[in-house]
């Protein structure tokens, strides 16, 4: 079985080598018939810190890496500060 990838965007960064990101759905109510936007925070796994408070990045399934962490970054949108080097240096 293929493990799930998610798409959201991080809304804290404050634990160590964690991110929680919150991941949006819509879906069309079944009475009324309207889109309807639902969110979920997931606890994910950022080896590196990398990732700030802001970025969009997927998750990927994974293992149980702690009681709360079942997800890992996988992708996402590189650090300002690494960034702010590459464009100096090009």
């Amino acid at each position: 079985m293929p493990k799930r990838i998610l798409q959201g965007i991080v809304v804290s960064d404050a634990c160590n080598k964690t991110v929680v990101v919150r991941v949006e759905r819509r879906f069309m109510h079944p009475v009324y018939k309207k889109y309807v936007s639902r969110s979920k925070k997931y606890a994910a796994h950022d080896e590196n810190n990398r990732y700030r408070a802001g970025d969009a990045v997927q998750i990927e399934e994974s293992r149980p890496i702690s009681r709360r962490k079942h997800w890992v970054v996988v992708t996402g949108a590189a650090p300002p500060a690494a960034a702010e080097e590459a464009g100096g240096a090009a």
